[in-house]
């Protein structure tokens, strides 16, 4: 079936139930959200997804002015990866914008468009003072997060957490997860990992992490387990402004410190529990944890957190002079000075 055909296929299914006209774009997703997918529309969703990446083949190409251009009604990606982003740049100064992006005519703005996808291209033209070569679609929101998820999923450059944010920020824009799952090409099962990460990091710590390249479905896997522990989740969110934190050069750097500083303060909550007679102390930063245990004649003391090593350390090196301050001390003690 062709593009064409197929995109007006699925307008009429729609209008079949909802005159898309009488209704806004949030009051129409409410609406079929509240009715689920019809069967026609699930096979109009699948034919969709088999054909999705052929939405510009044979359409007109026409020039707009990235001014005109609002974002998508769903965000897709955190962030941006400035490299990548500079090399398109530099590709399309120097060869042209050799793809189109896709639009719809803005649903509640005359005169203006909203990208479908291809964000960054027209990012890239609008930064150059170029016209962006563009494909414009009257498409309703259904169609228009299919053609933007299925897209994202053929290039392959999202990574599980922008996958798993993408997938609930829909859901909370009220589509159904038939659109999730052909919109993220994903099964039941995926999907509802992806939304269980998604709804358990808090957003300061999403935010503070971004795309986090490199990391996988079972690292985000692992800190949720972590962040179930609403101590743990606080301790989350103050780790994310700590120096230590934000001086990780990059995502996946600042992803494997939170997650160690996590386990290790997980570790040290245990421990707490488990030693009688321990005394605890942190500073105000949190950044080192001591835990005092007496044993026998003696004293064992363990350092934990990020600073916990190297504040052993400089103990260690200082041991003479602190000796004489407790000596100093003792002395003042004894003769009441």
């Amino acid at each position: 079936m062709a593009r064409k055909n197929l995109l007006a296929s699925i307008t009429a299914t729609m209008g079949d139930d909802v005159d898309r006209g009488a209704l806004s774009a949030s009051e129409a997703r409410a609406s079929y959200t509240r009715r689920g997918a019809s069967r026609s529309m699930i096979q109009s969703l699948d034919e969709l997804a088999e054909t999705s990446m052929r939405v510009l083949d044979g359409e007109a190409v026409i020039s707009l002015d990235p001014g005109d251009l609002d974002g998508s009604f769903v965000a897709d990606r955190i962030g941006d990866d400035d490299e990548a982003f500079q090399s398109l740049k530099e590709a399309i100064r120097h060869s042209g914008q050799s793809t189109p992006i896709l639009v719809r005519p803005h649903p509640t703005d005359d005169g203006r468009y909203m990208i479908v996808f291809g964000h960054r291209r027209a990012r890239a033209a609008r930064e150059l003072g170029l016209k962006v070569r563009a494909v414009v679609k009257p498409l309703a929101d259904i169609e228009h997060v299919i053609a933007q998820g299925q897209e994202n999923t053929a290039r392959a450059d999202l990574t599980f957490i922008e996958k798993a944010i993408f997938a609930n920020r829909l859901q909370r824009s009220g589509m159904s997860r038939d659109v999730l799952k052909t919109a993220l090409t994903v099964d039941d099962s995926l999907l509802s990992r992806m939304l269980s990460v998604a709804e358990a990091v808090p957003d300061a710590v999403l935010d503070a992490l971004g795309a986090a390249k490199g990391i996988g479905r079972d690292r985000w896997e692992e800190l949720k387990k972590l962040l179930l522990n609403p101590s743990v989740s606080a301790r989350a969110r103050e780790t994310v402004e700590e120096q230590a934190f934000v001086a990780c050069e990059t995502d996946e750097a600042k992803f494997l410190f939170l997650l160690s500083t996590l386990k290790s303060a997980g570790k040290s909550n245990r421990r707490l529990k488990q030693a009688r007679g321990s005394t605890a102390w942190t500073p105000s930063d949190k950044s080192v944890t001591v835990l005092a245990t007496p044993k026998g004649n003696g004293l064992i003391m363990e350092f934990g957190n990020p600073k916990g090593k190297s504040f052993g350390q400089w103990l260690s090196s200082n041991l003479e002079s602190l000796f004489e301050q407790y000596s100093s001390s003792e002395e003042k003690q004894k003769t009441g000075d």
